[in-house]
């Protein structure tokens, strides 16, 4: 942590916007820098890696759990999403974290409120092509949340890799004075992305998965090694496929930066995948 500053480290649970400002702002009239993890819950060790990182930067830590209906799609089942709050609220209490915010989608969302922020460009490629609306919906509520909020800083892990630099891209262009934090991603010993999705898979499904990580890795080391697309992306495609994973949407090479197609190979590239295994939609991504 920062510092260690006088004051109240009693975890506390918030669900109104207004309770949520005042102890921000009492903090912040002690002095004390905030870090805010914004999750949807269903946590596991990818969040609380977040939060370490969060606790690194900052006096005092802050969480929400909100599933945001905004981001459903028209075949994303809001309702069955899961919702384990006191499993949840168990491990942020036990990794140190002071304050918890658990608003009802009325609190966040209160008489009809129509009000949206979108990211052009960046959020309707990749993941905004195949998910319409979905980074509309995480723009609003992350803006939302931070201007309850009001952090100095706020962490995002890199597994979701295009949605940090769409909350980036909205940060900047809104002028909202936090500091965007992007923490590597955290996986299972075989190299499997820590995710919520990964308890939907069969036992079968499981032994496959890691190999997601692996190929792209594969690729990245040939796009290193002067191969380019489409020829890599198309051998990196069916590889899956061959593997055992039903569909691809997507496997690409792209600047790191703006995630466009790749006119110079000298700038920094990433390796971004979303390809389906059984009923899971897993992601992931790795730097070349």
């Amino acid at each position: 942590m920062v510092g260690s500053k006088a004051g109240d480290r009693k975890f506390r649970i918030v669900r109104t916007v207004a309770e949520f400002r005042e102890q921000v702002s009492a903090w912040h009239r002690n002095d004390l820098r905030v870090g805010f993890v914004p999750t949807m819950g269903a946590l596991h060790v990818g969040h609380m890696s977040l939060i370490r990182r969060a606790q690194e930067m900052t006096d005092r830590t802050v969480a929400s759990i909100f599933v945001n209906p905004r981001q459903f799609g028209p075949n994303e089942d809001f309702a069955v999403y899961p919702r384990a709050e006191g499993k949840d609220t168990l491990l942020l209490a036990e990794g140190g974290v002071d304050l918890l915010f658990a608003p009802s989608v009325e609190e966040m969302y209160p008489g009809g409120a129509v009000t949206k922020v979108s990211v052009p460009g960046i959020g309707d490629i990749l993941e905004g092509e195949y998910r319409p609306g979905f980074f509309t919906g995480v723009a609003t509520v992350v803006t939302k949340l931070l201007l309850q909020a009001q952090p100095d800083v706020a962490v995002f892990g890199e597994k979701d890799y295009q949605q940090l630099l769409v909350i980036r891209r909205m940060v900047q262009d809104l002028d909202i004075p936090v500091q965007i934090e992007g923490a590597p991603t955290e996986r299972e010993d075989d190299g499997l992305a820590c995710s919520s999705r990964n308890q939907y898979l069969t036992e079968n499904e499981r032994a496959v998965a890691p190999q997601l990580y692996q190929i792209i890795n594969a690729v990245a080391e040939r796009y290193r090694k002067g191969e380019r697309p489409p020829e890599l992306t198309h051998w990196g495609k069916q590889a899956l496929l061959d593997a055992g994973f039903g569909h691809v949407d997507y496997l690409e090479v792209r600047d790191a930066e703006t995630l466009q197609g790749l006119s110079d190979p000298a700038r920094a590239a990433r390796v971004l995948v979303a390809a389906w295994l059984g009923k899971p939609r897993l992601i992931d991504n790795v730097p070349v």
